[in-house]
């Protein structure tokens, strides 16, 4: 399984305009891939944007409470679960490029989701330790990061350093995960008082808290977080699974269409 996805991210390196999802032709995914792409569309929970049949303010979906809000524009399965993949364990670096006006499209205030002003606003990422980050050569969520800034008109800065080599999170329950997290991560000078972290997936939200949490100790007053995907353990309402019947005028239909 690892072999294949080698074997993608160097046919992403050297054919990077297909598809996200397969590799094959077509740009962000081909029709295949895009009939199986979830979209995190409102309405939804105003917080952490997970969408609902209606609008309220927290659900029980929520990140912990040290994160002011969340934004994903992907749901973490199929097509977005093989690119993310490939990006991570596959050295995909141009994938980023392809997930990063997706990213900057839950940002931007028309976008459906209320999120406020980020004019004052730094990125920065939730970094891997140095050790996986040896093993892997980068930092998927640091690439991520850069390839949003522009997108997103926003500087980005390194403000966290991992402390701590923590071992996969995905069989931790969100209890486990943050006891396991405790103490990870420190400061890297101090941190603007709007920071939006980024990371490539949000699960429980026990990593970007904790980074969050580490941010406000050293004088931010607001830390958001916006991911590439989300997991959830519940199925999305029907809407959401139909990205060819977006209205041509929404956020996610200008970004496909400047493709």
């Amino acid at each position: 399984m690892y072999g294949s996805f080698v074997l993608r991210g160097l046919l992403g390196v050297l054919f990077p305009a297909g598809c996200l999802g397969c590799g094959r032709p077509g740009r962000p995914f081909c029709p295949g891939c895009w009939a199986s792409v979830a979209l995190m569309s409102p309405p939804g929970c105003r917080r952490c944007g997970r969408p609902l049949a209606g609008s309220v303010g927290g659900c029980a979906d929520c990140p912990p409470g040290e994160v002011s809000w969340c934004r994903s524009p992907f749901l973490y399965e199929g097509p977005v679960r093989r690119a993310l993949m490939r990006l991570k364990f596959g050295g995909s670096r141009s994938l980023a490029e392809g997930l990063a006006p997706f990213m900057a499209g839950v940002l931007s205030t028309g976008g459906g989701w209320s999120t406020g002003s980020f004019e004052a606003a730094v990125l920065t990422w939730v970094p891997l330790g140095p050790k996986r980050k040896r093993s892997r050569g980068f930092d998927q969520a640091e690439v991520l990061a850069r390839a949003l800034g522009p997108r997103a008109g926003l500087p980005v800065r390194r403000l966290l350093r991992r402390t701590v080599e923590t071992a996969p999170q995905a069989r931790r329950a969100g209890v486990e995960r943050r006891l396991a997290l405790a103490g990870a991560f420190r400061p890297v000078g101090e941190p603007p008082p709007v920071v939006v972290l980024v990371d490539d997936v949000l699960t429980s939200g026990a990593t970007v808290a904790e980074c969050a949490g580490t941010l406000l100790g050293a004088g931010a007053s607001e830390v958001g977080a916006i991911t590439a995907a989300r997991a959830l353990g519940s199925p999305l309402p029907a809407r959401c699974y139909n990205p060819h019947g977006l209205p041509p005028g929404s956020v996610v239909a200008r970004e496909r269409s400047s493709w």
